[in-house]
């Protein structure tokens, strides 16, 4: 994002931003794949890569695969959903949507998985940036909280989509139960 920022400002005069999402706008729906990789400027693209570093790497620990389905759904959904409702005759991009979604991702992770691991890197995220889910209510009208909240939404559909199934319980025979086989 970094080096696709620089070539951005330096060759192209941030002109690259027109890939953003504009709500409703037939014309901007394939820039749901391209907007969360730009940011209006560098002081934009800073406030989100300790983040988005930090939380995809998080993301990405157990499972390659399960990492780029998880962002795949986070970016068509997310970005879909701000495209559909999204505020009208504005601009939405940035890797925000990503942040929001793999903090989601973390946390739905740690629920429906319920594995001490699971629960415990949750846990982590929580704490290192669950302040950050103020972030899903309106509150600047130049930052997009759209991308904020349908991010949160996509991760959260990621981690039910690829974690819902919990690991089967061993059951144990008790032999001093009415139930047991003895």
């Amino acid at each position: 994002m970094w080096a696709q920022e620089i070539v951005d400002q330096f060759a192209f005069g941030g002109a690259l931003d027109q890939y953003g999402i504009v709500p409703r706008d037939p014309g901007s729906l394939s820039h749901v794949l391209t907007a969360p990789f730009l940011h209006g400027g560098f002081g934009h693209l800073l406030a989100n890569t300790v983040p988005l570093a930090v939380l995809a790497f998080m993301s990405a620990l157990r499972s390659a695969w399960r990492f780029l389905v998880a962002t795949l759904v986070i970016v068509v959904v997310g970005g879909g959903l701000v495209w559909l409702l999204g505020r009208g005759g504005s601009l939405h991009l940035g890797a925000s949507e990503l942040v929001f979604g793999y903090l989601a991702y973390l946390i739905g992770v740690g629920w429906w998985e319920r594995t001490p691991g699971a629960v415990v890197v949750a846990l982590v995220a929580v704490f290192l940036y669950g302040g950050a889910i103020w972030g899903v209510l309106p509150s600047n009208p130049l930052i997009s909280w759209e991308a904020h909240l349908f991010g949160f939404v996509a991760g959260l559909l990621a981690a039910a989509l690829l974690h819902r199934k919990r690991p089967a319980r061993i059951a144990r025979v008790n032999p001093y139960s009415s139930r047991s086989r003895w």
